[in-house]
């Protein structure tokens, strides 16, 4: 079964959707975030805090390495997936990338008393989520088949955006009730 990938920035709601996603085609859903967080045995902010980024960024890439292998489903990615081409490479090659576009603006609605996101633990988060954009979005645009802006939209809005453009694609998610065959 193909995978449906979600990639963006923080708080573009990779998670509320990838979960919703997963339970409307009826596939299972993984957030590469929390495998993250079973397997070094606490938050991902901590982790950062005492071991850094590339540290961390090793684990991720361990981690999305074994997901693409053997998650068949809905895969919420961390918004730092695509730094490493390594990563990039395997996620387009195995599953249908969808980018859940969102802008610094947006995100800063959304994320201004997060406290547990390690790079927006800055004096000035509006000027850190515009760096992130800037850096991060041509590799989203590179790895995504589909683009979607979330903007102010519903969440309601982007499944059904999200599903149109899977069957679009030949995804046909989980196999009808009391079939035999395998999803392609």
């Amino acid at each position: 079964m193909t995978q449906v990938v979600l990639v963006g920035l923080p708080g573009s709601g990779k998670s509320t959707v990838g979960r919703l996603l997963a339970r409307r085609l009826e596939v299972p859903f993984a957030d590469s975030d929390h495998v993250i967080e079973e397997q070094i045995g606490g938050s991902i902010r901590e982790f950062f805090e005492r071991e850094g980024e590339p540290a961390f960024r090793d684990i991720e890439a361990a981690v999305l390495q074994q997901l693409v292998r053997d998650h068949h489903g809905v895969l919420a990615t961390g918004g730092g997936a695509v730094l490493r081409p390594e990563n990039r490479a395997s996620l387009r090659h195995a599953a249908q990338v969808v980018y859940l576009r969102s802008s610094p603006e947006d995100l800063y609605r959304r994320l201004r008393h997060d406290r547990n996101r390690p790079l927006l633990q800055v004096e000035d988060q509006m000027a850190r989520l515009r760096e992130l954009f800037e850096a991060r979005d041509p590799l989203y645009q590179e790895v995504a088949h589909f683009t979607l802006d979330t903007g102010r939209t519903s969440v309601n809005a982007l499944l059904s955006a999200i599903v149109m453009q899977l069957e679009l694609a030949g995804y046909g998610g989980a196999p009808p009730p009391g079939s035999t065959n395998a999803p392609p």
